[in-house]
């Protein structure tokens, strides 16, 4: 099979004999299950990180399509399938299942962001998804356009597939800002007819070889697939290799400048012509051309039972589409997420359950409060679910020695949420496994933490902050702080909503809920006539032994002299090493042009 993989990419052979690539460099795959005891695997450096998925590589679809992916990288010199990066270090984190049918079952945008997430928060340079769906970039999962921005900032390159659908059309996370795109074509470099293109691929995608590229099989064996999930690791690989000979050289790592080295080396029609050039992206892959950019100048040079079906992760409408002896990485995660608290019950049978105990209708909250609160005890048969805009994010498990005021902690939201007007509860605590709700959908448990519960309404915050207004305050002032403070809170709750996993997002997310310490800010700027601009969280360059610091910075402008007036920034610091963040030191200020 290695000379396949040279067939497919005859200069691969001469970057190989500078590198294989080394264990500095790490890959996440967000694909399926992977065969781990395939032959080709022998000798590599993978850790499959836990996820939702459960399901094992030997059996359906996801474990065909995760298995083929994972080799192109990883698949060991001399194996059945010699991958291209195969010295790699390599996470593997399942995020597609095989349906009922046979088929690939898509994954959320929102297990595909948190996946994303782990992968970062496990050492992850470059991450493989070999998927999309196909959709409107504008209109894609803010929890995902965060995951990818968080990419960006971390300088971690996304490698994803752009799709089969054989259109001018775009598949997410592949048309997002700063992914690497990846169409296919023949090995000789002929376009092929199912490769997507539009007008953001012209800008952020290129093409690999994606026509009978040589895998792995799960159980053994190897077989030759066809799509633009199979171009995919192959451009991740090389750009793996790509970072490999820059930790040679003794130059960091940076995957930024190999993605800008892939797309400006790419070979385009003006250099070699292809009968439909818009359908070229921005060019053909070009190895000798990637790494003369990386380097000094001129140093070194879906499948069914037959071969040649297209195979391809794509999604259906909702869901980002795409074992046999794995060890699971089974760290708990820390998460510090917001929502709002609803209930579930997983099954008819416990639904029926709350029936029989005399609540004519347990979906009405109002009766299954009064059940809870006359009978305790039953809370523990309840789901407790976190939710961001009705969509469930976390189920609420609490155990240990404070379960039971816990439980009460809940039911005291729940409530408060039905009478009240609460809108938001904070949630601290750890990840351990997953639980299906009553539709289906699995979403990770959280364990929380009962000494950073809390519930609050927008309005309400707002007010306890500032104080009731008077005349002496005047009309103007007093609402103008009102209004910015609430901006905050709104651009917070929605426009940044995430999933509260990396230290930036715990950081965040404690900046609202400790909206005191933003209240001071806004004390300052709004006595200058400012406003909110930018929000942006960056690692603190000062921080304590043992402690995890991240600075919250917010950027005000004046808008009737955004020319004349400099900028103020106001940051101050949130430490995120333990389960409920803390801010440390003072608020600080100064002004930039």
């Amino acid at each position: 099979m290695a000379r396949d993989m040279i067939d497919q990419l005859p200069t691969l052979d001469r970057l190989w004999t500078a590198t294989r690539g080394v264990q500095d460099v790490c890959i996440a795959v967000l694909d399926g299950p992977v065969d781990l005891t395939h032959p080709c695997f022998a000798g590599s450096d993978l850790t499959r990180l836990e996820t939702l998925v459960t399901e094992e590589a030997c059996k359906g679809a996801a474990g065909q399509h995760g298995t083929h992916v994972a080799s192109v990288i990883f698949g060991q010199p001399g194996s059945p399938v010699e991958g291209i990066a195969p010295a790699c270090r390599g996470l593997i984190a399942p995020v597609f299942t095989s349906a009922a049918d046979g088929a690939l079952a898509p994954c959320s945008q929102i297990d595909l962001a948190r996946a994303i997430t782990a992968s970062v928060e496990r050492g992850a340079q470059i991450i493989n998804i070999s998927g999309g769906e196909l959709a409107d970039p504008q209109a894609a999962d803010h929890r995902l356009i965060n995951a990818v921005r968080l990419c960006a900032e971390q300088g971690v390159l996304i490698v994803a597939a752009a799709g089969n659908d054989g259109c001018r059309c775009l598949h997410v996370p592949a048309a997002l800002p700063s992914v690497l795109a990846v169409g296919a074509m023949s090995a000789d470099g002929a376009l092929l007819g199912f490769s997507n293109w539009g007008d953001t691929y012209h800008r952020q995608g290129i093409l690999a070889p994606g026509e009978r590229i040589p895998g792995a099989v799960p159980g053994g064996g190897t077989a030759l697939r066809s799509g633009t999930s199979y171009a995919t690791p192959i451009v991740t690989g090389v750009a793996a290799l790509l970072l490999s000979l820059q930790l040679h050289h003794r130059q960091k790592p940076d995957p930024r400048a190999v993605r800008n080295a892939l797309l400006e080396s790419a070979i385009g029609c003006q250099n070699r012509w292809a009968p439909d050039c818009e359908r070229l992206l921005v060019g053909r892959l070009n190895i000798p051309g990637a790494v003369s950019r990386v380097i000094a100048k001129g140093e070194i040079m879906e499948m069914a039972d037959q071969a040649d079906v297209l195979v391809d992760a794509t999604i259906p409408a909702g869901g980002v589409s795409a074992s046999c002896g794995c060890g699971c990485a089974k760290t708990p995660s820390i998460v510090y997420a917001l929502g709002s608290l609803d209930v579930d019950f997983g099954s008819e049978a416990r639904r029926d359950s709350f029936i029989q105990q005399g609540v004519a209708n347990p979906d009405d909250p109002a009766q299954l409060l009064a059940h809870l609160n006359a009978h305790p005890e039953s809370a523990e048969g309840v789901l407790w679910v976190l939710t961001q805009e009705t969509t469930p994010i976390y189920a609420l498990q609490p155990e240990g020695p404070f379960a039971r005021e816990t439980y009460a902690r809940l039911r005291e939201f729940l409530a408060q949420q039905q009478t009240e007007g609460v809108e938001t509860i904070s949630v601290p605590g750890h990840v351990a496994g997953g639980v299906r709700l009553l539709n289906g959908q699995v979403v990770p448990a959280v364990r929380p933490v009962l000494r950073g519960l809390y519930s609050w309404s927008t309005s309400t915050l707002v007010h306890s902050l500032l104080g009731t207004e008077t005349r002496e305050a005047g009309d103007g002032q007093f609402q103008a702080r009102v209004a910015d403070v609430a901006n905050f809170l709104e651009r917070v709750y929605y426009e940044l909503r995430n999933l509260g996993l990396s230290p930036q997002e715990r950081a965040l997310n404690f900046a609202a809920t400790n909206a005191f310490q933003v209240e001071r800010v806004y004390q300052s700027a709004i006595a200058e006539s400012l406003k909110l601009s930018v929000i942006e969280v960056a690692r603190s360059p000062i921080c304590r032994p043992a402690s995890d610091c991240w600075d919250v910075q917010l950027t005000f402008f004046d808008p009737l002299r955004r020319l004349e007036r400099a900028r103020v920034v106001y940051r101050f610091t949130v430490d995120v090493s333990d389960v409920v963040p803390v801010t440390v030191g003072t608020i600080r200020s100064w002004f930039v042009r």
